[in-house]
This record gives structure tokens, C-alpha cells and sequence, in this order.
């Protein structure tokens, strides 16, 4: 029996799986607006990324979070542009339809509109890319009006962001309050007029997050943001179950942890009995 692959919604305005056509920056847009739904993982190399389009995830995160979630570094503070060039590659290697998105890490595009704009032309030029994300308000319009005007698009990022999480006193919601509420507010309205075509809005009040939405012409993909976004996204390693501990925000859709364990486990034990390899695995003369 041949596997089926999930569609589209019949009607839908995005890419059929198998189509081999890309999700783009203009499918985005007709998503918002015809009310369809936008799914994103992150994917950190080309076994998840082929999984995950082949699923029919219509966008691809190589985010940042490979630094605390597959490097083992507490959070995401030390990834350079250079660690991120290879997922990314991989990434876009394996996958026919969905649209990967590649973080711009910490210390590559805050100090000028000029670096932002080095860093998205390295990152898209070495990895075949369709799209840069980067964190930040009002303080990073600049770099997203330069970048945008190059031709490389952008998707924002809001609410708490990680990268100064050091600032914002660790990993805390935001938005609470009618000043923080109007504060982002103003920085999706900045980020739109800059030119973003999508904006991440994480660990935010979902009340907050749907006036956002509503305001916003460009999708909101929301990550512990309530119900109301344009989308989602989850780190895939949360979303699978590969860990005993997930964000609250975080629905485990399978225990592939568990059973990636026990299939290590069982391995172990033929070897260690003998039983592995048998026969059949092995050439004969």
C-alpha cells in the first residue's frame, strides 16, 4: 500500500504536498487572508526537515534554539552565523515545499542596519534560504527596511525574545499591562511598515496576541501565544516528546523520545547477546 501524504484543505491557498512547489512569501499573505492556518517547526538538519515537509509543515525555522536545544549550551547566546550555515543548508537540501527560515543569532545584525544587512546576504548566499528572522522591535526597523530592500525577506520576532532574555530577567511572558501592550503594538506596526512578511509573537497573553493579529496585515505565528495567530510554531523537539520536560505552551504530539530510547536499548542488548547481527544481516562469500 503506497503512504499517503497530507494535502492541503481542498481550496487552499497554499502549495499542495507533492506539488513540488515552494510555500512563498505571497502564500503567506493569501493565508492571512483567506483565515487558513500556517504551520511551522524548527528543523536543525535534513532527516527532520524531510519529515516535517513531507508532513506538509508549510514553513521551516533553523532557528537559534540549536544552541540549547542540540548544542547543549544553556540558551542561546553563543550561536554564531557560522553554526547556523550548515542546518540551514541541510535543511533546505532536503525539502521540496516548505519555506525555511533562518535565524539571524545574537550579535550579528544589532549594531547596524549594515551588519543585519552582511549577515542576511552570508546567510542566504551559503544556504539557499528563503527568509531571515531576527528579534526585535522599533530598534531593528532599519535593518529590516534595509534588508527587505535588498530582496531577502524578513519575519519578526516579539514578545519575549530570547536573545535578551538576560534583560528581560529571564524567560518571562510579556506584554502584561496597557503600557507593554501598547509598546508592542508599536513595534508590530513598526516591524510591519519596515516590510516583515510574517511576525513571531512568543510568551505572549493571548488576548494581547489577538489585537495584534488584528491589527497586523502580515501573519502572526504564535509560540505561547494563545489561539487567535495567523499560525504556530513549536520547537519540534518539545512537540515530539524528546525530552521530559516541555514550555507549558507546548502540547507533546508523540513520545519519540521514549521510544528512540528503547529502540537504543534493544539494540544494545542483541549486541551484547550475540544476537545481533544474525545471519541475515551479514555477506556471505
Amino acid at each position: 500500500m503506497s503512504q499517503q501524504t497530507p494535502d492541503a484543505p481542498t481550496g487552499s491557498v497554499l502549495p499542495a504536498v507533492g506539488s513540488g512547489k515552494r510555500v512563498r512569501v505571497h502564500h503567506l499573505a493569501a493565508a492571512k487572508e483567506a483565515g487558513e492556518r500556517l504551520t511551522m517547526l524548527t528543523a536543525y538538519d535534513a532527516p527532520t526537515g524531510r519529515i516535517f515537509d513531507e508532513a506538509g509543515i508549510d514553513m521551516l525555522l533553523v532557528g537559534d534554539s540549536i544552541g540549547d536545544n542540540m548544542l547543549g549550551h544553556a540558551n542561546t547566546l553563543p550561536v554564531t552565523v557560522e553554526e547556523m550555515i550548515p542546518p540551514a543548508r541541510a535543511v533546505v537540501r532536503s525539502t521540496k515545499r516548505a519555506m525555511v527560515v533562518v535565524d539571524l543569532p545574537f550579535g550579528s545584525y544589532e549594531a547596524s542596519a549594515e551588519q543585519a544587512y552582511t549577515a542576511a546576504v552570508q546567510v542566504m548566499k551559503e544556504t539557499g534560504a528563503h527568509a531571515v528572522k531576527f528579534e526585535g522591535g522599533v530598534r531593528v526597523a532599519a535593518q529590516v527596511e534595509l534588508i527587505t530592500g535588498a530582496g531577502i525577506p524578513v519575519v519578526g520576532h516579539l514578545g519575549f525574545t530570547p536573545q535578551s532574555e538576560n534583560i528581560l530577567g529571564g524567560k518571562r511572558v510579556q506584554g502584561r499591562g496597557e503600557d507593554a501592550v501598547e509598546k508592542l503594538c508599536e513595534d508590530a506596526v513598526a516591524l510591519q511598515e519596515a516590510g516583515v512578511v510574517a511576525v513571531v509573537l512568543e510568551m505572549v497573553p493571548a488576548p494581547v496576541a489577538a489585537r495584534v493579529t488584528e491589527i497586523l496585515q502580515v501573519p502572526t505565528i504564535g509560540i505561547g501565544a494563545g489561539p487567535a495567530c495567523d499560525g504556530q510554531v513549536l520547537v519540534w523537539l518539545d512537540m515530539a516528546g524528546m525530552g521530559d520536560w516541555a514550555p507549558r505552551f507546548a502540547k507533546q504530539f508523540g513520545q519519540v523520545g521514549a521510544e528512540l530510547r528503547r529502540a537504543a536499548e534493544a539494540y544494545a542488548g542483541e549486541v551484547r547477546t550475540g544476537s545481533y547481527p544474525a545471519q541475515e544481516h551479514s555477506y556471505q562469500e
